[in-house]
């Protein structure tokens, strides 16, 4: 990606600011995902259990990776459940045929 693919982008987490440059299509992902870690950011720090920037964010993003993984178990568990169901209704499928 050449530079000019790429604008700075400013996002504020916990009162600081930053810039990153980013592809201009990327800029309202960028966005959503800086506002949606600041809000876990911001949940960690009312809790008034975690203290320090670095700390709330290394706490951020281990719930993030927690939650992530678990997203993906389930949706790993969910597609091998179909497979199992779509298995049993061509194996059913196949017995009537070899019936007929």
């Amino acid at each position: 990606m050449s530079t000019s693919d790429s604008q700075p982008v400013s996002i504020k987490i916990l009162d600081k600011d930053f810039s990153f440059n980013c592809p201009a299509d990327a800029e309202a992902e960028l966005l959503a995902s800086a506002d949606f870690l600041n809000e876990k950011m911001l949940e960690i720090r009312k809790s008034g259990k975690v203290l320090g920037l670095e700390r709330i964010a290394v706490m951020a993003a281990l719930n993030l990776a927690h939650e992530l993984l678990q997203s993906k178990q389930s949706l790993n568990s969910d597609v091998e459940t179909r497979l199992r169901h779509l298995g049993s209704k061509i194996d059913l499928a196949l017995q009537k045929k070899t019936q007929e």
